[in-house]
């Protein structure tokens, strides 16, 4: 029996679901800025909104979860997944504030890189290419859950400085609890990393994938990727470092991997 979908479900845009999460984006806002049930309420109704059309649309669209389009679309839809669970779990906190711009951030990339079926990029062969990828793209769920994490910690410990009476302001997380998320989210990523990159120097050695030079940008920022975190690794572990230093590492580490999600391997694409 073939999945059932809504009507017209082929008539759902990218746009459908980026405005629902704009919308629930706003509302948070506006329960920051005069807190009210109701405008919370509205903010999960606009999330929960947004993350049905944005299933509809990956599923109906039939996008490969692999490519650069894809796999920026697929990593905002588990980011919208962990604002709706933040939210419901932490309801006293901030949380869509920090994660919804970041999911919006995402789609908007994705549409910046969307390039025509001829030209999307493979990963070799089945098997190994679809581990590779799917292998790289949960380690860049834990990447940007290590930045959200890292993002509030950083305004909360600027908070406390500033001395902001409790209450007042945006509510969110202890620095002891957002610590703790930013150390799992690297425990996390580093093993998927570390087999996804792996899988992908074994791929290039056996000539599996298309046309490769090892100076490709994708590639070496995959590599460079690595090193950060091997780094994060070793100071936070090795050196014992925690607070603020971890906090910007797992920044930087972010944007590195924002540059390995939207440039083309060299070729690719042109």
């Amino acid at each position: 029996m073939p999945p059932i979908m809504p009507a017209h479900a082929d008539r759902i845009t990218l746009f459908c679901f980026a405005a629902s999460y704009a919308c629930a984006l706003l509302c948070e806002i506006a329960h920051l800025l005069r807190p009210r049930p109701v405008l919370r309420a509205v903010a999960i109704g606009f999330g929960v909104a947004g993350l049905f059309a944005h299933t509809v649309f990956l599923t109906v669209q039939s996008i490969p979860p692999l490519s650069q389009y894809g796999s920026l679309l697929l990593l905002a839809w588990v980011l919208a997944i962990f604002y709706l669970y933040g939210t419901l779990h932490h309801r006293r906190v901030a949380w869509g504030v920090f994660v919804l711009p970041l999911v919006l951030a995402l789609i908007a990339l994705s549409k910046l890189v969307q390039t025509p079926p001829d030209v999307e990029e493979t990963g070799g062969p089945l098997a190994w290419g679809t581990i590779h990828g799917w292998l790289l793209v949960l380690a860049a769920v834990g990447i940007c859950v290590g930045f959200l994490a890292s993002i509030m910690y950083l305004f909360q410990a600027h908070r406390l400085r500033a001395k902001t009476l409790p209450g007042q302001g945006v509510r969110l997380l202890s620095l002891e609890r957002l610590e703790k998320m930013n150390r799992h989210a690297i425990d996390w990523t580093f093993p998927f990393l570390t087999a996804g990159v792996l899988v992908g120097i074994l791929l290039m050695i056996q000539g599996a994938t298309a046309p490769l030079s090892w100076n490709d940008p994708r590639i070496l920022g995959s590599v460079g990727l690595w090193l950060v975190f091997a780094i994060l690794l070793y100071l936070r572990y090795g050196l014992h470092l925690r607070g603020r230093r971890v906090a910007f590492m797992t920044i930087v580490a972010f944007f590195l991997l924002v540059f390995t999600l939207i440039v083309p391997h060299a070729g690719v694409g042109r």
